[in-house]
């Protein structure tokens, strides 16, 4: 058993002034106390994660702990972005134009395919359908 956690599921723990906050926090809790097993994220979604902090709130300081909640966590196993991922990422990304996803959700379902995790912690209803989303 395993979760993939993305972007928003962060960011929004990150700043209380976000509309899932509470939820994001709950999720959180529940992942780092090992109710979902294995939990992993990528080194795309923690740029995207730094990125979305810093343009949502243009505070500087939640970017930086949006970062470090990540990067310093020993629970949460970071997967770095390979050739052949970012190939298979790139590949999906040409077929989804039914289906507009970032291609930071394209590495990101790359990564879950390749390790089987089965579930992504996410608000992102864009990925309803292409794998098993907790929100």
């Amino acid at each position: 058993m395993a979760v993939f956690i993305d972007t928003g599921v962060f960011v929004a723990a990150n700043n209380k002034s976000d509309k899932n906050y509470v939820r994001a926090n709950e999720l959180m809790r529940q992942a780092l106390e090992g109710k979902y097993g294995a939990i992993y994220t990528s080194d795309y979604v923690i740029d995207e994660s730094i990125t979305t902090a810093l343009a949502r709130t243009h505070d500087h300081r939640i970017a930086i702990s949006t970062g470090s909640y990540i990067i310093e966590s020993p629970r949460i196993q970071k997967i770095y972005t390979d050739a052949d991922d970012f190939e298979t990422a790139w590949a999906k990304f040409q077929k989804l134009g039914k289906k507009p996803m970032s291609f930071t959700d394209c590495v990101s379902l790359s990564h879950i395919d390749k390790r089987n995790i089965g579930r992504i912690m996410s608000f992102d209803s864009e990925f309803d359908g292409l794998v098993a989303r907790m929100s």
